[in-house]
C-alpha cells in the first residue's frame, strides 16, 4: 500500500484554490495571497495538479437522455467478466465494483432515453451468465450538492 502524501499548510491552501468551484486563481494572485514567490507557487501548483482532475460535463437531460444506474448482484466469481461484457455496450458509460451492501457487486451507469430501453437493458443484463439479480435506479431530483471539499477534510491531507 502506498503511503499517504504529506502536504504542508501552503500546499493545502493551494489545493483548496485549485478545487474551488471557480477553478482557482491565477498563479500571480495566489502567490500574492500566500506571500510566497510566484516560481515557488508554480512549482507546488504543478505537483498538486497531479492530484486533481478537471471535467467538462455535457447535460444530456437537455437533449432528452436519462442517466440510469443498474445495481447487480453476481455469483460464481463472474463479476469481472460481467463488467467487461457490459463495458462493450454503447449505452454503458461506467462500471464499478462495490462493497458494502452484500447484494450489490456492480454499479453500471448508463445513458438511455426511454422506459422501453431501460426494460430491454435490464432483461439483457439479467440474461448474462453469473448475474444473480439486477435492479435499476434513476436520480429524479438533486436536493443539494457541495461544490467544495470541506476544510476539515483538506486540513487532514
Amino acid at each position: 500500500m502506498q503511503s499517504p502524501i504529506a502536504l504542508s499548510e501552503i500546499d493545502r491552501k493551494i489545493l483548496k484554490s485549485l478545487v474551488a468551484p471557480n477553478g482557482g486563481a491565477s498563479s500571480k494572485t495566489m502567490s500574492e495571497q500566500l506571500g510566497i514567490p510566484q516560481t515557488t507557487l508554480q512549482r507546488r501548483r504543478k505537483r498538486l495538479e497531479e492530484f486533481t482532475s478537471k471535467h467538462c460535463f455535457l447535460d444530456l437531460s437537455k437533449f432528452g437522455w436519462r442517466k440510469v444506474d443498474f445495481l447487480l448482484s453476481t455469483n460464481s466469481g463472474k463479476t469481472m467478466d460481467i463488467a467487461k461484457i457490459l463495458l462493450q455496450r454503447d449505452e454503458v458509460m461506467y462500471v464499478s465494483r462495490n462493497i458494502g451492501e452484500r447484494t450489490i457487486d456492480l454499479r453500471v451507469k448508463t445513458i438511455v432515453r426511454t422506459n422501453a430501453e431501460i426494460a430491454s437493458l435490464l432483461e439483457m443484463i439479467k440474461g448474462i451468465e453469473g448475474v444473480r439479480d439486477a435492479v435499476w435506479t434513476e436520480t429524479v431530483q438533486v436536493i443539494g450538492k457541495k461544490d467544495q471539499i470541506p476544510d476539515s477534510i483538506l486540513a487532514q491531507l
